[in-house]
């Protein structure tokens, strides 16, 4: 869980969430025509610069044109709002892109490691020095894009963000390994080109790292594991509503960038109805007003004993 997730204070208001999550799309938008460009570049410079490391490079860049879209998809479905049919929302179809696109970075992984593999047992020259101008370029870029990208996840505390973001961080590491390869190569001189096919095996291993962990998040998401940070503090501000006794079984599931929270709250037994619903629907008011990213409460009132 990221540090947006963590607490609830500050507090968003509805506008600053809605302008983070229309930054975040346009981001990762940015970052889908950076892609494109990127990928061309480096897919020649790599062709022309006798570079596998750089041409893995250009793999991992093509996995990240369809992931990015991939991502955009998720978040435009995601934030839309509820329906009669989709009473929960769409927020689940920012998981789900998220889960693509970690499963993408596994497959671009995979082929880099085959090709690598195959590299290093052909003899071939060394890579032209021009490719590092290139591969530097595109570490800068890269992880500009993270860090921008990365407070926008924080952000939004959108899963699908956080993903993108790490792609964008998986493309500079990978980068910066073929940077490196490519340099022991040319500084070694023969006998030491095979030093760019070692690298990019390298960066394929760091892009198996990082999928890895990104496929976490978004699978405890849809498999509903329940949030701490938020029960924690939904409970605190439920039991100083007036009239509330004690709570308890509060359960809190985050679903894309929202939180649908139960629990069960003791009120006076000698209550009459009409006041038990009302003190419902003050302690959710309550619980929604600290966060907005709560979506709904859903409360079951209890005689207390």
């Amino acid at each position: 869980m990221n540090s947006a997730s963590r607490t609830l204070h500050p507090v968003p208001t509805p506008g600053d969430i809605t302008r983070s999550n229309a930054r975040a799309r346009g981001l990762v938008l940015a970052g889908l025509v950076t892609n494109v460009g990127l990928a061309g570049v480096k897919l020649v410079a790599g062709v022309l610069g006798n570079s596998y490391a750089l041409i893995a490079d250009a793999i991992e860049s093509l996995a990240d044109i369809f992931g990015s879209a991939v991502i955009w998809v998720g978040l435009r479905l995601g934030q839309k709002p509820r329906t009669e049919k989709h009473p929960y929302g769409y927020g689940r179809a920012e998981s789900l892109a998220a889960i693509v696109v970690a499963l993408l970075m596994f497959a671009a992984g995979v082929g880099i490691c085959f090709e690598a593999v195959h590299e290093i047992r052909t003899p071939h020259h060394a890579p032209a020095w021009w490719t590092l101008l290139v591969l530097a370029a595109t570490v800068v870029i890269k992880e500009t894009l993270f860090r921008f990208v990365r407070k926008a996840a924080r952000d939004t505390t959108s899963a699908a963000v956080e993903t993108d973001a790490w792609h964008h961080r998986a493309d500079a590491i990978t980068s910066a390994a073929a940077f490196i390869g490519i340099s022991i190569a040319l500084i070694g001189g023969k006998g030491y080109e095979q030093a760019d096919d070692w690298a990019a095996l390298f960066a394929a291993a760091m892009i198996f790292i990082n999928a890895g962990l990104l496929i976490g998040g978004p699978v405890r998401e849809l498999l509903d594991v329940t949030s701490p940070a938020e029960v924690e503090a939904a409970s605190r501000i439920a039991a100083g509503v007036p009239g509330v006794v004690s709570v308890h079984k509060v359960f809190a599931r985050k679903s894309g960038a929202q939180y649908w929270l139960d629990m069960h709250v003791w009120v006076d037994p000698a209550m009459t109805v009409r006041d038990a619903h009302t003190l419902a629907h003050a302690v959710k008011d309550a619980i929604r007003g600290a966060n907005p990213r709560i979506s709904d409460v859903l409360i079951h009132v209890e005689p207390a004993s």
